[in-house]
């Protein structure tokens, strides 16, 4: 099978315009936009925005990037690829509100084909989202699980729970022994049931994130706060620098194949701090999100 990358760059070079066009109007403030070109094959675009009236940094990218062979550390695990020329793009998306009862969130839908003459292409699909709050309400994390849910109903009984289980055991700092955020869906590989079944179920995932995301700003973002509060979503984005810098494949695979380095580290937030062994004070709300709020479980 030769897999259309023109359908599939449409996808998601229309998606990144929709997401961008619904949260400048819900920030009020404009996306830069940015095109980049790789020297060694494809490029893309990120929209980035920095001190806005909603969120203090936030991007959403969109990249096509292509080479004539893998990385040696992708042909160690995948072997089949040796010899491949390929194609990876998709929408890759990280959201940093400045409110601390706002979460942080991000998205991300990409697709991978790698060709050789004379042979069927190799391809696969990968995704998800996540929620990663600061202070936790328990219907905020069950409005963006039942969305989730939804988003995924029609692909079979038990998808859900599946990517639900991945979410969970993917963005897991395994030196800190506790999870990112709350969790969401993730999924990897996917190319079981054929290709038009993959491709609608990472549209269905990507099309659902603003309907997941922005509801729960809309009831958080004139939320009052302090400095309490900003210190304490600084020390937590502490956590996300460390999961994208140690564990994360997309941000090891974008340095590793000679991606924009600007567009692939805007998941970072702009102020962070860190702690020398510090744990909240029991009874408090921040200890509230390590107690209730920092442990798998089925929000949805």
């Amino acid at each position: 099978m030769s897999i259309d990358t023109t359908r599939l760059k449409d996808y998601f070079t229309h998606l990144q315009t929709r997401i961008v066009g619904e949260l400048e109007a819900f920030d009020g403030q404009p996306f830069r936009s940015d095109s980049w070109d790789r020297p060694e094959g494809g490029g893309g675009v990120s929209r980035l925005i920095e001190q806005g009236d909603v969120f203090e940094r936030g991007g959403v990218n969109f990249s096509h990037v292509a080479g004539r062979s893998l990385p040696a550390t992708a042909t160690a695990v995948r072997p089949q690829l040796a010899g491949r020329a390929w194609q990876a793009m998709g929408v890759s998306l990280v959201l940093h509100p400045e409110n601390p009862y706002c979460p942080t969130a991000h998205m991300n839908v990409r697709c991978f084909v790698a060709t050789k003459d004379g042979e069927e292409d190799v391809w696969w699909f990968g995704g998800g989202m996540d929620l990663t709050p600061y202070y936790a309400f328990e219907d905020d994390v069950r409005h963006f699980h039942a969305r989730c849910k939804a988003a995924l109903a029609p692909f079979g009984d038990g998808v859900h729970a599946k990517y639900k289980q991945w979410c969970d055991e993917y963005f897991f700092l395994k030196h800190r022994n506790e999870p990112r955020g709350v969790g969401g869906v993730f999924f990897d590989d996917l190319n079981d049931g054929g290709f038009e079944r993959c491709f609608a179920l990472t549209q269905a995932v990507g099309d659902v994130f603003t309907q997941a995301y922005l509801p729960i700003l809309a009831k958080r973002r004139d939320t009052p706060y302090g400095e309490r509060e900003r210190d304490f979503q600084a020390y937590r984005r502490g956590r996300y620098v460390e999961f994208n810098l140690v564990w994360d494949r997309g941000t090891l695979f974008g340095l590793q194949s000679g991606g924009r380095t600007e567009s692939i580290l805007m998941s970072l937030p702009p102020v962070v701090k860190w702690r020398y062994d510090w744990q909240p004070e029991a009874g408090t709300p921040e200890a509230e999100l390590y107690e209730k709020y920092l442990q798998p479980r089925d929000w949805a």
